[in-house]
């Protein structure tokens, strides 16, 4: 018979397999629509936060999404130099470099946005709407503890 600490780590282990397999299943609609736009996921990831959520520090930028700062820097540098964003510097602090979507890339995601949207609303169709609220508060819930749980786990 298992000890209760080794039942409840085998459960969080079953979680974190469900979890990710979970994510990987919705994650597949978001970038296959992405690679039939002519994106890669990565640069579709950054002009979807830009568009969402406005400027935004590019060193921000890559911590949303989960990715190093050079591989940020590569996507930004191709989609400016396509039209879709520009860089602004930060009137308060040199340091600071923000990434907005031009006029271009605003009328991009116009188009590709709502599209997009339909996508994901299709992967997560298995879930009513109260499911969905549940599954939002329990996933920040867990996003919170873990994260103030991070530096113990650097030890």
């Amino acid at each position: 018979m298992l000890k209760t600490e080794e039942r409840g780590t085998d459960l969080s282990l079953h979680l974190y397999r469900v979890f990710a397999k979970s994510f990987k299943s919705v994650n597949e609609h978001a970038v296959t629509g992405s690679k039939i736009q002519g994106f890669n996921p990565t640069a579709f990831a950054v002009l979807e936060v830009l568009y969402y959520k406005g400027p935004q520090p590019i060193q921000q930028i890559g911590a949303k999404l989960l990715l190093q700062s050079g591989n940020v820097t590569y996507v930004i540098d191709k989609l400016e130099a396509a039209g879709y964003l520009q860089r602004q510097p930060c009137p308060r602090d040199r340091r600071v470099i923000f990434a907005e979507l031009t006029p271009k890339g605003n009328e991009l995601m116009n188009k590709l946005y709502p599209e997009f949207s339909e996508r994901i609303d299709y992967a997560l169709s298995g879930l009513n709407q109260e499911e969905k609220q549940l599954m939002i508060t329990l996933l920040k819930k867990m996003g919170r503890e873990a994260e103030k749980l991070a530096p113990l786990a650097r030890k």
